[in-house]
């Protein structure tokens, strides 16, 4: 591999306004295409697995397909679905079951297996992919091909959006099959799916030179967590994951209430050492945020949170404030809550001296 430098987190994470504007309608014709009509009516279980930045994908979107969809939806990484999962889905009709395998590339082994697992006892399979022609396209029963221009290799956010609006779409699809949505109601969702083009631009402009602030204040730290529920929790185990990738830091993925049970007992070298971000849109756990951000800043943790503009519930325990620049429903809080950690990461990246996926290294 070729040295990886950092600024390809930046011009990724600059590029998803046009992302979603562009691409929103286009990957629902996609999705609509990829199944028959009706065809998706009696669905009334959902499984989603991946590996890595697709498995965090799965966790964010569960959500959407059940309030959005209203089917129950389960994310399972690709590893324990294979090996525990997929052997007691409930399949009542070929259409039943839902099983859902998320990759950008198509190729992961392990995705391929799962897949290749679930069409056993008779689950309704799909590929969701950035490669027509792949592995995941080969072995899936349907394919739904969320394919963008390619911007080089890098630790892949245009990909995982992508991934995300697809995973999005499809749970309004189902919803419309199963007359959950009018005709009017699907309307209104892509239209505000397409409207976080401007919230992201807002976002990335006002979290741009926050993102340079917060490395020069936490540069120092060996280990960080980031920390959410529900679509926040995907989002959480996403960021900690660019900053592996990119930085070579050590940095957790962890949800709310579990952070509380155990990290908050870890010992630092020194009060200030592991310091924590927290993503807390407005939603169905934003209560626990507020006394989580307390809790860690009453143990000395450096706290960073990532909140809608205004929020001051959550802002008041926070050493470093990220305003996200406008307004979601929840279940689409994962497309723009993001943005701070790949700016972070990559700055972060620069300021170590290193390059992302440890690329500067050679065997030997």
């Amino acid at each position: 591999m070729e040295p990886m430098k950092p600024d390809v987190l930046v011009k990724q994470v600059e590029s998803l306004p046009e992302l979603i504007r562009e691409e929103t309608r286009r990957f629902f014709a996609v999705v609509q295409d990829a199944f028959d009509v009706g065809e998706l009516s009696k669905v009334n279980r959902v499984f989603i697995t991946g590996d890595g930045d697709s498995y965090h994908a799965a966790e964010a979107v569960a959500l959407a397909f059940e309030e959005i969809a209203g089917v129950p939806c389960e994310a399972i990484s690709a590893q324990r679905f294979l090996d525990y999962s997929a052997e007691f889905m409930p399949i009542y009709s070929s259409s039943s079951t839902l099983a859902i395998a998320v990759s950008a590339s198509g190729r992961t082994e392990r995705g391929v297996q799962a897949l290749e697992r679930a069409n056993e006892p008779g689950a309704m399979t799909v590929a969701l992919t950035g490669q027509a022609g792949s592995p995941f396209t080969e072995t899936a029963k349907k394919s739904i091909v969320v394919d963008i221009p390619d911007f080089g290799p890098s630790p892949g956010i245009r990909t995982y959006n992508a991934n995300l609006i697809g995973l999005l779409l499809l749970a309004i699809h189902i919803g419309v099959s199963k007359n959950r949505l009018s005709a009017d109601e699907t309307e209104a969702l892509l239209a505000e799916l397409e409207s976080l083009d401007t919230v992201m631009q807002a976002t990335l402009e006002a979290s741009k030179e926050l993102a340079k602030q917060t490395v020069a204040a936490w540069q120092d730290a060996d280990r960080m967590m980031f920390v959410g529920s529900g679509p926040s929790y995907g989002t959480a185990l996403f960021a900690a994951a660019k900053v592996v990738e990119a930085a070579g830091v050590f940095a957790v993925g962890q949800d709310l209430e579990e952070w509380s049970h155990v990290e908050r007992f870890s010992h630092p070298h020194d009060l200030h050492d592991m310091p924590m971000v927290i993503f807390a849109p407005p939603g169905r756990s934003h209560w626990r945020a507020i006394l989580l951000a307390e809790l860690g800043k009453s143990l000395g943790r450096r706290v960073a949170v990532v909140i809608k503009e205004g929020d001051d519930e959550m802002a008041e325990h926070a050493d470093i404030v990220f305003p996200v620049k406008g307004e979601m429903r929840e279940a689409f809080s994962p497309l723009v809550y993001h943005i701070m950690a790949n700016y972070f990461a990559s700055y972060l990246t620069e300021a170590l001296g290193r390059m992302c996926f440890r690329s500067d290294q050679r065997a030997g």
